[in-house]
Formats: C-alpha cells, sequence, structure tokens
C-alpha cells in the first residue's frame, strides 16, 4: 500500500458521502486496496453513520496486530525512528506489513493535520505492503485524535502485522498513549532534558521501551545515566518487565535492528504473561467510554433549542444550585 497525500487525503473525504457496500470496502482493504482503506477511515473522521456497520463487520477480524505507540517531546525524531522502524520491519528478515497512523496537529484553518505529507517517511511510499495515514488531532490532549482507537482498528482488521502510532508530541499530557498500545516506546533526544521531564511527566511509568535517539550526539550517554537512575528507583516484581534502553542515531540507522528486537521481546513478554489480555481489555474500555461520552454529549446537544441546558448554566452562574444538582437534572430529566 501506498502513502496517500494531501490531494488524496481530501479525495478519500468523498467517505461521508456514505460507501455503497462497507462489507465490500473492508472485504478491498483486505486485499489491499489502499484506497478503500483510506475510506474507511475517513468514516471514522467524518463520524459517517455507517460506521457503527463497518465496526460491526470487522469485529471477528482484529486483535492480531502489535500496536505500538511512539511518543516522546517534539523534535525528539519520532518520525524518523517511525521510518527507521518500518525499514526493520519490511526487511527481508521480516517482511512484514506495517501500517502507520501519524497523529499531527491541527490546521487553525482547514481542520487538517498540518503534516499530512509524512516527508520523512517518503521512502516507502511506493511500498505496497506499508500504508500511511495522517490524522489531526482535533485540539484533544495526549497527542491522539479521539478517533484514533476505531482507525487502529481497522488497520489492525485490514491485516497488518504491526501498527505504528505516532504522536503529536506534546509534552506533559503524552501518556494517554499507554491507552491505545500494546508497547509504548518513549523516544529522547540528548540535550533536550527529556530525561529529567521524562518523570516529570509521568511518561517512565507508561514507557516500556526507551530509545534515546540521536546517540551519535554529545550528551547521549548522559540522557541513557539519567534514564538507568530513575529506573533503578522503581520497583518492579521478578516476573514484571523492566524497561531496557535503546541506543539509536535513526538517521543512520544505527540501533534500531536492536530496537526492533527489544520490541519483539515485549510483544512475546505480553502474551506469555497475559498482560496483553489485561491491556487489550482496558483498551477496549475506554474506547467503550469515549463512545459513549461522545453521543451523551452529541444528544445533550441535540436538546430542543438548548434552553434547559443554558437555563441550568444561567442558574448555576449565579449560585442558584450547585452543577452536581444541575447534572442530576439535565441527565434525569
Amino acid at each position: 500500500m501506498t502513502e496517500l497525500s494531501v490531494t488524496e487525503l481530501s479525495l478519500s473525504g468523498r467517505a461521508s458521502r456514505g460507501l455503497a457496500d462497507p462489507a465490500a470496502a473492508v472485504a478491498a482493504a483486505r486485499d489491499g486496496d489502499a484506497r478503500a482503506l483510506a475510506r474507511l477511515i475517513s468514516l471514522v473522521e467524518n463520524g459517517s453513520p455507517q460506521l457503527r456497520a463497518v465496526m460491526k463487520a470487522i469485529a471477528p477480524l482484529t486483535g492480531r496486530a502489535h500496536v505500538i505507540g511512539l511518543t516522546g517531546s517534539p523534535g525528539v525524531g519520532k518520525s524518523t525512528v517511525t521510518g527507521a522502524l518500518i525499514r526493520a520491519y519490511r526487511g527481508r528478515e521480516r517482511g512484514l506489513r506495517v501500517g502507520v497512523l501519524a497523529v499531527d496537529p491541527t490546521s487553525p484553518f482547514s481542520g487538517g493535520a498540518l503534516l499530512g505529507d509524512r516527508v520523512r517517511m517518503q521512502e516507502h511510499a511506493t511500498d505496497d505492503g506499508v500504508f500511511i495515514r495522517s490524522m489531526a488531532s482535533r485540539g484533544q490532549l495526549g497527542g491522539l485524535s479521539w478517533t484514533a482507537p476505531q482507525a487502529i482498528r481497522i488497520m489492525d482488521a485490514a491485516g497488518f502485522d504491526v501498527i505504528l502510532v505516532e504522536t503529536v508530541g506534546v509534552g506533559q499530557a503524552e501518556v494517554k498513549i499507554a491507552s491505545l498500545a500494546d508497547s509504548t516506546l518513549v523516544i529522547v533526544a540528548p540535550g533536550m532534558g527529556d530525561s529529567i521531564q521524562a518523570a516529570k511527566a509521568g511518561i517512565l511509568e507508561i514507557a516500556d521501551i526507551f530509545a534515546v535517539n540521536k546517540s551519535d550526539r554529545p550528551g547521549a550517554q548522559e540522557a541513557v545515566r539519567d534514564l538507568r537512575t530513575m529506573l533503578a528507583m522503581a520497583r518492579y516484581g521478578e516476573s514484571d518487565w523492566k524497561p531496557p534502553i535503546v541506543s539509536v542515531s535513526a538517521a543512520a540507522g544505527e540501533g534500531i535492528d536492536d530496537l526492533a528486537a527489544r520490541l519483539d521481546a515485549h510483544w512475546s513478554w505480553l502474551a506469555e504473561s497475559g498482560e496483553l489480555d489485561r491491556r487489550r481489555r482496558a483498551m477496549a474500555r475506554e474506547e467503550i467510554s469515549a463512545i459513549a461520552v461522545t453521543e451523551l454529549r452529541r444528544r445533550l446537544g441535540a436538546l430542543p433549542g438548548e434552553s434547559r441546558l443554558d437555563d441550568l448554566a444561567r442558574r448555576v452562574a449565579g449560585g442558584e444550585i450547585d452543577p452536581y444538582a444541575a447534572a442530576d437534572d439535565l441527565i434525569g430529566g
């Protein structure tokens, strides 16, 4: 499959007008039709009514892909590491199909992804075994679009072996990726204070693997040492996974094979320890909750003239009632 340019993404937006046969589109996506897959993901982004039928059709087809989340502060080289991992997974020894969901900042003008062309991944644009989709964050915290779980599910059903999810890079809100990924890869770089920020942001707790990128630069060993010191203070059980620290230079391709091997080892540990089932159930809970909350907001917004909601807001602002009583009134009535 090929990477879709901004123009192609806009064309795929025609999916908002509906699919003649959602089941046929799912079958086409599983057969390697990149355009069919793009249209299915567009259904997610556009909140199409057909999405329910699509999700019902793909439910038995999901659960096979290894979902890897890549997170870290802006400038650490997430896109470069993603591109290097694609090369590793697509190599002769593996030959895996790779899907990439790259969540980008939202354009304040178009509402689309600012970095839709994914310049650093252009070398994979002609590879039929790779599909790269940019998705706008649309103002969501945590560096992810709220539609990301459904997009991941569609890629999984399309038959990808590995799905790489790259977040926006928003610093202390990036722990959200842990609720979507089987394996969370936290990328830091020397000279940016990331090793210290990791502890402050809670990233230390959600990382399954640390990658110190740009390891050929001064300060790389200090970053590794800082991370090791912080990990030494954590308590791990005998059977717990202990996050390894891998030094890489993604631009030069150095250390990437080792990084991929560590990700493979974590995937095996997840299956053997039973942690994979626990994480998948947690992901499903998050997904269900997000869908339910979105639907509740839609229904509340559809109240006749919103006069009741406005009236309750006026009374809360005026101190007549408390917000909990107002919420009970709104939901119960």
